[in-house]
């Protein structure tokens, strides 16, 4: 407790890093406030009513905007049409080669590609925000619904997402860690106090478990906490080696250089999951603008259900495969090497070396995707044991793989300043992701 107290005071005692986080926390503040304001021509009690059961495809995406969506708050968008704009950009540098040739071009290649994604998250959200001012806020909440309204109510959402879209900006250049990464976890976080609370309540309750089960129930949520920090952390180290150089006219060589190539056993983070819960919502929307009650596309619609956690599993897995493929290139990193005078030991330079990173990115890659699936099903485990559904979502899924990638990203912020000013980092044992004296190179 100490060493945790005086960790603390050396963050406060570095100037630059106690404005960054004063900062941080001041435009969070802005977000969460943003979230509570109710759109014009909104009857805030007749909305509630109509939300209620805070479920299916409304309560999911509830969920990343800290309430705002059900709430019909001005961010209620929030930043997911920014991240399906940069999804889409992400995709199209595969098969454009326009956007190939941006994407190489550095810094200034990559100020085109954000503008482009700026542009493009505009006309989604003049897409999406009609969409759902329609299947979101009922008429009978709606205390205007002229065509002058929803232009205006349009204009505002867009606005909305483009004022938190700067925040995320404004986060990340004058703030700690990513500003996009930070808005969407801090909207996560912001439903597990209550969630919690209900599962108090529903576990002292008349009819409940009692508190045994409740800390049953919090030890496990730990140790899915930490086998999802060890996933999101593991590497596979591949040595390299690079040769001995002459150092100046004379005779001197400097010594080979041994480091590594950091294998992610999780090269696609938390994408796969968002790819395959946007594919998943396709016959959420069938069924619910459907009269059959019945059917497979119905089944699928189930969260809870066999079908939907079979395919969303197995597409989970698949999309691993498939980003880690269009993130991660073995034949670039094989001619980085040969261009720098580095090889693996015991393999040819070339394309022998990337086809044997390949080999080594598909066999690590296959327990990390079927982890990540399970990972992604883990809450309907959850609910099925008896945990409420507001607590369940949080012992897997998407944002559990958010928080604990955002939470080790900005640890990880924090501690370069500690360690650039000489002090001890944030845990003198074990070492958070990327800090090590051997750095390898990145694919």
């Amino acid at each position: 407790m100490k060493n945790f107290l005086q960790t603390l005071k050396n963050i406060w005692s570095i100037e630059e890093l106690r404005n960054r986080i004063l900062a941080t926390l001041a435009l969070l503040l802005v977000f969460r406030i943003g979230s509570y304001i109710v759109l014009p021509g909104i009857n805030s009690q007749e909305l509630a009513a109509a939300n209620a059961d805070g479920g299916g495809l409304a309560g999911l995406l509830d969920l990343f905007t800290g309430g705002a969506f059900n709430r019909a708050s001005i961010f209620s968008l929030g930043i997911m049409p920014y991240i399906s704009a940069s999804i889409i950009m992400q995709l199209m540098g595969i098969a454009v080669p326009s956007i190939q040739k941006m994407q190489k071009e550095g810094e200034s290649g990559r100020k085109k590609i954000n503008q482009y994604t700026r542009f493009l998250t505009i006309v989604i959200v003049i897409f999406q925000a009609p969409g759902y001012i329609a299947a979101s806020i009922p008429a009978s909440a709606r205390l205007d619904d002229t065509t002058f309204w929803w232009v205006m109510t349009t204009v505002i959402l867009t606005s909305g997402t483009l004022f938190v879209m700067w925040l995320g900006e404004r986060i990340t250049d004058r703030g700690v860690g990513n500003g996009i990464s930070l808005l969407i976890m801090i909207g996560i976080i912001a439903g597990l106090p209550g969630a919690f609370f209900q599962e108090v309540l529903a576990a002292t309750g008349p009819e409940g478990n009692g508190l045994v089960i409740l800390l049953i129930e919090l030890l496990a949520l730990l140790v899915v906490i930490g086998a999802t920090v060890a996933l999101v952390q593991a590497v596979r180290r591949v040595p390299i080696q690079f040769p001995k150089r002459q150092v100046g006219s004379g005779n001197q060589y400097s010594e080979g250089a041994r480091q590594y190539i950091p294998l992610k056993v999780n090269s696609a983070g938390v994408m796969p999951i968002i790819f395959a819960q946007a594919i998943m919502f396709v016959p959420l929307y069938i069924a619910q603008y459907s009269d059959t009650q019945t059917g497979f596309i119905v089944e699928l619609s189930n969260f809870a259900g066999l079908w939907y956690n079979v395919v969303f599993f197995i597409m989970v897995v698949a999309f691993t495969y498939f980003y880690t493929a269009i993130t991660v290139n073995p034949n670039q990193m094989a001619d980085d090497l040969k261009r720098n005078g580095g090889f693996v030991p015991g393999v040819k330079p070339g394309r022998a070396t990337a086809d044997f990173l390949d080999t080594v990115l598909s066999r690590i890659t296959l327990p990390g995707a079927i982890f990540l699936g399970f990972i992604a099903i883990l809450p309907v485990f959850a609910l099925q044991a008896g945990v409420k559904q507001g607590f369940s979502i949080f012992f897997g899924g998407t944002s559990l793989l958010i928080m604990v990638g955002v939470i080790l990203d900005t640890l990880q912020q924090i501690e370069s300043y500690l360690l650039m000013r000489h002090y001890d980092g944030l845990m003198k044992t074990g070492k958070l992701a990327g800090r090590s004296s051997t750095f390898g190179m990145a694919g």
